[in-house]
């Protein structure tokens, strides 16, 4: 595609699908930009396709964390959650808690993963508290085959995907592309799937898959099934809005860092995963990649005059995110 040739990056709405293949020429890179403010300012959430990330990948990763899953819980706690190892949680925590919301534990079981996990524990002790998940080392699981392999391949393609996207991001807030490089240089991203269970008894009231909540960081990126919905967006104080499935289409939306670093402009978006409707037995799996900046970067406003009563106070990123993550899985296993 030629300089003056500029294909069509967004579809437009709530939730707009961006095409990132746009982003390969100058023009069309500056569109992309401004889809994506477009989007970041409204809802906080789009969907890229064109992205270049192999589906072949995408496939892998689903076939063998699904087949984790399927495994009996037994072996599924032989890499446990534990003081010093990220792992298999058979409960994800209450997400809501991490707003100071009582909530009942959301109806999934979780693994999570990150790209420090594999660093000298002396390495990671110089990252944060025990409730800084970039800390620990990851356990790998024997079964199935390869899991530990298509895992790390898929960490490494969600990073690379991750940093163009924040070069998208500083282009699109009128920065240079590099500046937020250095923020990210030591990052403790992570993966932590969602598996949802199939309802065989009803729910607690209140009780849903994932509970309303904000995420934490800079950015998500997540793979939903082509066949499996449940992710909603509040649009308003009372109105949800469902974000369905784009075939081959990673949602990706922005967490509270990012909206503190634009002084509030830029919205993180409350989100939920409801249960299915009566009668559907169905299990859902989700894989989200959370992009975050270095657990020491300050986080404060870019231009302070702009940031209205609440988002003038700089934070410590890896304090942020660990007094989250603290509320989250209090009292759980």
């Amino acid at each position: 595609m030629h300089d003056d040739q500029v294909a069509a990056p967004a579809t437009d709405g709530f939730v707009p699908v961006i095409d990132l293949s746009a982003r390969d020429t100058a023009r069309g890179r500056a569109a992309v930009a401004a889809a994506i403010d477009r989007a970041c300012t409204r809802s906080g959430f789009f969907v890229v396709v064109g992205h270049g990330v192999p589906r072949t990948l995408i496939d892998r990763m689903f076939t063998v964390t699904n087949s984790f899953f399927a495994l009996p819980q037994e072996e599924k706690e032989l890499v446990a959650h534990r003081p010093g190892v990220s792992g298999f949680r058979r409960s994800g925590g209450s997400t809501a808690r991490s707003l100071d919301q009582e909530s009942p534990p959301d109806l999934c079981e979780a693994f999570a993963a990150h790209v420090t996990g594999e660093l000298s524990a002396r390495e990671r002790g110089r990252l944060g508290d025990e409730w800084a998940t970039w800390t620990l080392a990851n356990a790998w699981p024997a079964n199935p085959p390869g899991f530990k392999e298509v895992w790390q391949d898929y960490l490494a393609a969600m990073s690379d995907l991750a940093a163009d996207l924040m070069r998208l991001f500083a282009r699109a807030l009128g920065l240079a592309e590099e500046f937020f490089a250095d923020k990210f240089d030591h990052h403790g991203s992570s993966i932590a799937v969602n598996y949802y269970p199939p309802q065989l008894e009803a729910p607690l009231p209140g009780q849903l898959r994932r509970g309303p909540h904000t995420d934490f960081g800079s950015l998500t990126i997540l793979y939903q099934e082509a066949d499996r919905s449940g992710l909603q967006v509040l649009q308003s104080w009372d109105t949800w809005r469902d974000v369905p499935p784009v075939p081959e289409g990673f949602v990706v939306n922005i967490g509270d860092l990012m909206s503190l670093w634009t002084g509030g402009r830029w919205v993180s978006t409350m989100h939920r995963v409801v249960n299915p409707p009566d009668g559907d037995t169905s299990s859902r799996l989700t894989i989200p990649f959370f992009y975050l900046p270095n657990h020491d970067a300050t986080i404060e406003p870019l231009r302070p005059g702009d940031a209205p009563g609440g988002y003038g106070t700089p934070v410590i990123a890896g304090e942020w995110m660990s007094n989250k993550i603290r509320k989250m899985f209090a009292g759980t296993a």
